[in-house]
């Protein structure tokens, strides 16, 4: 009677876990969290299992926007795709390989990444290189779509004909799970464009949408942003277009960004901004490259401001500066903090935070210079009455 008497104490002097905090502020606090985070809490013990476990906050934090949780990318030249977690440890938080498409396609090649969905191009068998889908889907909750041919007419006898596009770009939002946008230009000449060809979830086609001849610049990132897709230029700007290919407009790079040759700038969002980020080297007055990024504050201005000046890449490597002949990449910008990711495109893959000044290796391995920044999505599927 006595020991059953200390096993009822012991459970009422049992912690809550988080003490006493009202529940209504101890739900939103967790429906707040990435969902990778909640469920390692369910570790820390059982009542945090069962408090974890509790279906509404599942649910909340679920449609709660997720934060970066790593990158996807091609390992090597026979094409692994990979996933990378952006602690740089454990199991991969997505399976790369794809495996809820693997009943109706062979192979597959990923061509763009956003919001936490990915645009692929998939074949049904590996040797008819002409017969493939483009196919968008969530691979955290393995919904897919197929999208239906993009079909243009032909210049001389008038005729439909299937077009292949040079570059197709993914424009999704996770706070409007309901529909996504894809865009592609309609390349005659190298990257030049006059008319791109837009598909909406929503109607379920494809339209087309004219305007003056635009050369993209040759790393063809894009960026979606407020409903609207941002393209970089060989002419120094950003292209805009909004989702119905009626309205267009035209950003101007920074005045004093240095552009020279293979010093590309990237375009990339972070706390609903547009950010662009240049890795610089001038091989007449200085060995090493540097580091300059910038965050557009005002649209209508088209204000740019500069986050700090130029970083010598070479010491966030922690190499002797001008002793090094690695080809730097910027891959991405956190879209929740000034936090910027690098590569040096054969050993090593960084991540550096632009206020705290602080470095954190993510990969040593190759690959990452092509790499796709990915964070979560749990929307519900909406987009097709046939939707996978």
């Amino acid at each position: 009677m006595k020991k059953k008497r200390q096993n009822e104490t012991t459970q009422d002097q049992e912690p809550h876990p988080v003490g006493s905090l009202p529940t209504d502020v101890l739900f939103g606090i967790l429906s707040r969290v990435p969902y990778k985070s909640l469920c390692r809490f369910k570790c820390v013990s059982k009542p945090w299992q069962a408090l974890c476990s509790e279906p509404d906050i599942r649910k909340r934090c679920k449609r709660s926007s997720q934060t970066l949780s790593g990158f996807f990318f091609y390992k090597d030249d026979r094409g692994d795709f990979n996933f990378r977690n952006l602690s740089g440890r454990g199991p991969p938080l997505v399976d790369p390989s794809l495996p809820f498409l693997r009943g109706s396609y062979d192979r597959f090649e990923v061509e763009h990444c956003c919001g936490g969905l990915l645009l692929c191009k998939c074949w049904a068998s590996r040797h008819e290189e002409d017969k493939y889908d483009y196919v968008v889907c969530n691979p955290m909750t393995w919904k897919w779509t197929v999208l239906p041919p993009l079909m243009v007419q032909h210049e001389e006898d008038g005729d439909l004909v299937r077009f292949e596009p040079v570059n197709i770009f993914l424009g999704f939002e996770a706070a409007r799970p309901s529909r996504f946008t894809v865009f592609a230009p309609l390349t005659r000449y190298e990257l030049e464009f006059s008319e791109i060809a837009i598909y909406s979830s929503k109607t379920r086609r494809w339209i087309a949408a004219e305007s003056d001849p635009t050369t993209l610049a040759a790393n063809s990132e894009c960026v979606f942003l407020n409903g609207n897709m941002h393209l970089p230029t060989d002419c120094a700007s950003v292209l805009t277009i909004d989702t119905k290919g009626e309205e267009w407009g035209d950003i101007k790079m920074p005045d004093h960004m240095p552009f020279s040759g293979s010093n590309k700038v990237s375009i990339g969002q972070s706390q609903g901004l547009l950010h662009a980020w240049q890795i610089y080297k001038d091989e007449e007055f200085d060995d090493d490259s540097h580091l300059y990024v910038w965050v557009l504050e005002d649209y209508d201005s088209g204000k740019w401001r500069e986050l700090g000046e130029g970083i010598t890449v070479s010491e966030l490597f922690r190499r002797e500066p001008g002793e090094d002949d690695f080809s730097y990449t910027g891959l991405a910008i956190h879209p929740d903090s000034n936090c910027i990711f690098l590569t040096d495109e054969e050993e090593m893959t960084l991540s550096y935070d632009m206020e705290s000044k602080k470095v954190n290796v993510i990969s040593s391995c190759q690959g990452f210079q092509n790499a796709l920044p990915y964070k979560p999505c749990f929307a519900k599927w909406k987009w097709t009455p046939d939707g996978r």
